[in-house]
This record gives C-alpha cells, sequence and structure tokens, in this order.
C-alpha cells in the first residue's frame, strides 16, 4: 500500500497530470497501437487442406509362398489388400508408401510383380516388368543391389515367389516292384550284349583263323609247285645226255 500512495503522489510530481488522466491516457495509447499494428499487419497464412487423412496402413500379413499370378492381385486396386512388390523374388509389404507404389503413383507399374530387371534398367518399359535377370550387366546388377537394400532396411519381408506347379517337373514314382523289374531288364539286356559281344569276338577270332589257314595251305601249294618246276628242270639235261650217249654208241 505505502509504494500505491507512492506512485499516486509521484505522477502529479513527474507529469503534471492527476493519476487519473494518466492512466486515462496510458489506456488511449496502448489501444492506439493495437489498432495502428492491426491495420498494417500482413493477413494470416491461409489453412492447408491436406485432403482426407488416410488411416494408417494395418500391420504386415506373412503370406508365404506365393506364385506370380497370386502376387498380381495385391497391386493396390483393393484398397483392403497390402501393397505387396518384389525383388528378386522376395515379397516386400510398401504399404506405407502408397503415395508412391499405389495407383496414380510414380512407381504403380511396380505393385503386385517382380520388378527386378525394371528396377536395374531404371525401365518402366512393360517388357521389363519381370524377375528376369538375364543379360544385366555388373552397372545394373550394382543398381538393382541397392534397391534391394533399400527394400530390406525399410519394408518388411511378407514372402518369396515360386513357381506353379505346372511348371515344376514332374518326378515319376516308381514302385519297388518296378524298380526290381526295371533292374531285372537292365541286367537281362546288359547279359545280352555280353553274349552279343562275346560271340562277335569268337566270330572274329575264327575268321582270323580260317585266313591264316588259307594263308598257309596257299604257301604250301606254291612250295610244291615250286620243288615240282625245279625237279622238271633237272630232269630235262638228264634226258638230253641219255639221248647223246645212245646216238654215239650207235
Amino acid at each position: 500500500m505505502a509504494l500505491f500512495s507512492d506512485l499516486m503522489a509521484a505522477i502529479p510530481v513527474y507529469t503534471g497530470l492527476s493519476p487519473v488522466t494518466f492512466f486515462t491516457i496510458g489506456a488511449l495509447v496502448v489501444a492506439l497501437y493495437y489498432l495502428v499494428t492491426s491495420l498494417f499487419a500482413p493477413p494470416p497464412p491461409p489453412k492447408r487442406d491436406f485432403g482426407p487423412v488416410e488411416p494408417p496402413p494395418p500391420p504386415p500379413v506373412q503370406l508365404g509362398d506365393v506364385t506370380e499370378e497370386e502376387l498380381s492381385a495385391y497391386d493396390g486396386s483393393d484398397p483392403s489388400k497390402p501393397l505387396l512388390m518384389a525383388i528378386k523374388g522376395q515379397i516386400y509389404d510398401v504399404s506405407r508408401s502408397r503415395m508412391f507404389y499405389g495407383p496414380g503413383g510414380p512407381y504403380a507399374l511396380f505393385a503386385g510383380k517382380d520388378a527386378s530387371r525394371a528396377l536395374a534398367k531404371m525401365s518402366f518399359e512393360e517388357q521389363d516388368l519381370n524377375g528376369n535377370l538375364e543379360g544385366l550387366g555388373a552397372y545394373e546388377m550394382d543398381a538393382l543391389q541397392d534397391w534391394e537394400w533399400k527394400f530390406i532396411g525399410k519394408y518388411e519381408k511378407v514372402g518369396q515367389i515360386v513357381k506353379k506347379v505346372s511348371e515344376l517337373r514332374e518326378v515319376p514314382v516308381v514302385s519297388k516292384d518296378e524298380e526290381a523289374n526295371s533292374r531285372d531288364i537292365d541286367t537281362t539286356v546288359t547279359e545280352a550284349k555280353d553274349i552279343d559281344t562275346t560271340a562277335a569276338r569268337e566270330a572274329e577270332d575264327s575268321v582270323k583263323v580260317d585266313k591264316e589257314s588259307e594263308k598257309q595251305v596257299t604257301s604250301e601249294d606254291a612250295k610244291e609247285s615250286k620243288e615240282g618246276n625245279e625237279e622238271k628242270v633237272s630232269e630235262e639235261p638228264e634226258k638230253t645226255i641219255a639221248k647223246e650217249e645212245t646216238a654215239t654208241t650207235e
């Protein structure tokens, strides 16, 4: 109270105004300040309308093994389903980036597909929207690896692509009886081949023996013929000598 009394006494001394007049003038000055500042102040910024707020995506659901045809159902056309895409056969839930991979987004073509080749080549061509990596260069494979690391760090893996059952090679189931019969047949065929091989060898040996015997007979005949010729040659001089002796005697 003493401070207030001193203030009331000091106002007339320093301002020459009564306390009521002093406070009235002060209130008018403050009102005038707010009036002037409101006239020259810039208008408030308009409120930004971001449209309806999308609800947060549901938690990722593990799909496991799916085919490419089944994966195509998660391309964002059905808002009730998660938004999925695959890299190198591994499926990731990209629902949190629906503005990029959902309908109307810049990468909407990749949704519901294995876009490995397109990401490696940075291509939006229809023929590249697949997981075929044949013919890609080292630079393209490095680019694909960067994309894969990004997806691994940002999105959750929910499955992998598998081939259709019809595309898998069918392995025939062989029973024990069929397997035993097959072994018997193989054994019989092998034995028959061995018999044929043995018979062929024996035939070759017999042909060789016949040829050798023919050569031996031919050589013996030639020898006998040669000896006969030599005897004839030796007999002719003897006959000539006998004739000469007979002529001399006569």
